[in-house]
């Protein structure tokens, strides 16, 4: 009767029950479980299967690289960080708001972990991200347009609950990159999330703009509602690196 359950709840794909009924026939044998109570675990279990399985998909189509997650960043280690404000984002509740953040400061100080931290924690709750250092971007934009597949990348870009851009104004862009982002940062503004980081300060942005009107339609989207995140102090990678030794 087992083998044949069992071959029933791989027909079905039901993966979490088939690989957790052993051990919850014994526990319901030891325990004097109802049926139901039986029954309760084994779902428990086919929908923590399926939500791993969710979540590795997600964290794999945001493009976040490398894991860098809030629990592998030491919040501790510059004082300019407000721990507590930083945990408040990682709740995601500016995501439901539209709002977006900025992380500025200088290299080093973990503005790209902080980014990809609270876009893991996006993960966890099941929403869309999208990862994107700021050459990439616009190198993804330019090959979409060059294989007629514009219009698909632009509404992935555009209906993604959370869009996250390393780098911001790294060098400059030419008009029809910045009237792509205009579309972007306008069909998003107030109801979709975008996280910057920088090592530029804000003021300094508009000069990668060739034109003023949209670089400043740009920005006052970008800026109305967001979070500014200003990290001081040494670079995390430099104190943290292992320490050579001479040969």
């Amino acid at each position: 009767m087992i083998n044949q359950l069992k071959e029933q709840l791989k027909r079905l794909k039901l993966s979490g029950m088939l690989e957790h009924i052993d051990l919850r026939i014994l526990e319901s044998q030891q325990n004097q479980l109802s049926y139901s109570e039986f029954l309760a675990m084994l779902v428990t279990d086919e929908i923590e299967k399926r939500n791993m399985a969710k979540l590795g998909r997600l964290v794999k189509q945001a493009n976040l690289g490398v894991e860098k997650t809030l629990e592998s960043f030491d919040l501790s280690f510059n004082h300019s960080i407000n721990a507590a404000g930083i945990r408040e984002l990682c709740s995601c509740q500016f995501i439901e708001k539209g709002e977006n953040i900025f992380f500025l400061g200088p290299t080093g100080t973990g503005k790209t972990h902080l980014a990809k931290a609270i876009c893991h924690m996006a993960c966890r709750k099941y929403l869309t991200v999208a990862f994107f250092p700021f050459y990439q971007f616009f190198n993804e934009l330019s090959k979409a347009s060059l294989n007629n597949q514009l219009n698909k990348f632009m509404k992935k870009l555009i209906k993604v609950d959370l869009l996250a851009i390393d780098d911001f104004a790294f060098k400059k862009i030419d008009q029809k990159a910045a009237e792509f982002l205009y579309t972007i940062v306008d069909t998003r503004y107030t109801v979709k999330s975008i996280i910057l980081t920088s090592n530029r300060a804000m003021t300094d942005w508009s000069s990668i703009f060739p034109d003023p009107v949209v670089a400043n339609a740009i920005l006052d989207r970008l800026a109305h509602n967001a979070h500014q995140i200003v990290i001081k102090g040494e670079s995390y990678r430099k104190k943290f690196k292992p320490k050579l030794k001479n040969a």
